[in-house]
């Protein structure tokens, strides 16, 4: 799920009587009615993200079928622990229950045993950021350094790494906007919501360095900034002016300069062969500007369009494609790609993230589009997959969706909760 929801007894109550009604009351059990009062009325008239109904939907076709009424040897997971027992007296209905493991397995759910690591994990954060909310400030101890001394050194070291901020007049000479190229406006845009960015960090920490010294006075906006440093997060004041991220203070300052030098680059030495799809602040306009590219070159209006997705190999590629882009720097949770036969596949153990390659965006005429068997995967920014609700029904930390070729049903990879992520947490 993106995005918990309170669902309860009322849910279940309403849902067990209509289906009560439906099974008494009428001569032939019509599942598409069960299903869609229950996923899209009772369960479902609480859920506002489409791919959490997907979720919901694709759950419920897996319980409420033909083949778990009629089938005696229909499971609900591979291992065959859990099914829905013969008819049978009450007791044995108890015992069946009784037999089943204390702590479920992943399995239950359709996910792989590498959720059980994902969960834990979250579990210690939580607790570490509870513990961290009971922390006070702290004076120097045993020649040790204070915090006032630590911010110092923290702001002067992310200063000293920090470049000037772009110069807009002179790229948007360097790439005036023109018709046939809309990457030129794109650069431009990117530039301008990176030097918003970096202008708060950069001031927020002079004045920092300034009330250390006492020569100005730390505001309540600057308590909190220093406090977030101090505990490695990203402090709430550059969150309001950054991309998505769910990174350490460290390698969020390590991601931004990476982030910088990739438009750096491309303002040097013109647009490269393959983007950096992660280092994008606003991905939908990089996206947009390579269907508008296509749309102006062919003459064809661009909401006829729609991207086609060839998954490449992890060679570098000298100049871009005719049409299109190629891509890179997304991440795959809940599977993996197998290089071999360019198909979905399970993780391996212990591994929760796999590199994706390079991938070819091709817009086509939506019609011309004919995929493989495959499965439509989201790109989010981040792994928290919510964010802020738009009017389009999307989420902020949504991107697009990719379809991944793949020979086992999608079914099999919603259950997974498979998604791409253009960054990791780390």
């Amino acid at each position: 799920w993106n995005i918990p929801y309170e669902f309860n007894d009322t849910d279940l109550q309403i849902s067990i009587r209509q289906i009560n009604m439906l099974l008494n009351q009428y001569d032939h059990v019509d599942y598409d009615a069960i299903r869609y009062l229950i996923g899209q009325c009772n369960y479902g008239g609480r859920v506002t993200d489409d791919w959490d109904r997907r979720t919901l939907t694709n759950i419920l076709s897996k319980i409420l079928c033909v083949a778990m009424v009629e089938n005696d040897d229909y499971h609900f997971s591979e291992s065959g622990l859990y099914f829905a027992p013969p008819k049978r007296e009450y007791d044995g209905y108890v015992e069946y229950a009784r037999s089943l493991p204390l702590i479920p397995d992943p399995e239950v759910f359709g996910m792989h045993a590498n959720a059980d690591i994902s969960k834990d994990q979250n579990e210690t954060n939580l607790l570490f950021d509870g513990i961290l909310l009971t922390q006070e400030g702290r004076a120097a101890k045993g020649g040790g350094k204070s915090d006032e001394q630590r911010v110092a050194e923290i702001a002067g070291d992310i200063l000293g790494k920090l470049p000037q901020p772009f110069d807009t007049a002179a790229a948007l000479r360097k790439y005036p906007t023109r018709y046939e190229e809309s990457m030129n406006t794109v650069l431009v845009q990117e530039m301008v919501r990176f030097n918003r960015l970096t202008e708060v960090i950069s001031s927020s920490l002079v004045n920092i360095q300034k009330a250390v010294k006492g020569l100005v006075v730390m505001s309540a906006e600057l308590e909190a900034v220093v406090g977030s440093m101090l505990k490695g997060k990203i402090p709430a004041m550059w969150a309001k002016k950054s991309y998505p991220s769910l990174k350490p203070l460290g390698s969020y300052v390590n991601d931004l300069l990476a982030r910088l030098r990739f438009l750096q680059s491309w303002y040097d030495s013109g647009a490269p062969a393959i983007f950096w799809l992660s280092g994008f602040y606003f991905t939908q306009a990089f996206l947009t500007g390579v269907q508008q590219n296509f749309a102006r070159k062919y003459k064809i209006p661009i909401d006829l369009l729609s991207f086609d997705f060839v998954m490449m190999d992890d060679s570098d590629r000298d100049s871009p494609p005719a049409d299109g882009a190629y891509v890179q720097g997304l991440f795959l949770e809940g599977a993996r790609w197998d290089r071999a036969t360019r198909l979905l596949a399970e993780q391996h153990p212990k591994v929760l993230h796999d590199k994706m390659p390079v991938i070819l965006l091709q817009p086509q005429k939506k019609e011309l589009i004919k995929p493989p068997p495959h499965y439509e995967s989201p790109i989010y920014k981040t792994s928290e997959r919510r964010g802020v609700l738009a009017t389009t029904g999307h989420s902020s930390n949504y991107v697009i969706a990719i379809k991944l070729p793949s020979d086992k049903p999608p079914a099999h990879w919603i259950q997974r909760g498979v998604a791409l992520l253009t960054q990791l947490d780390d």
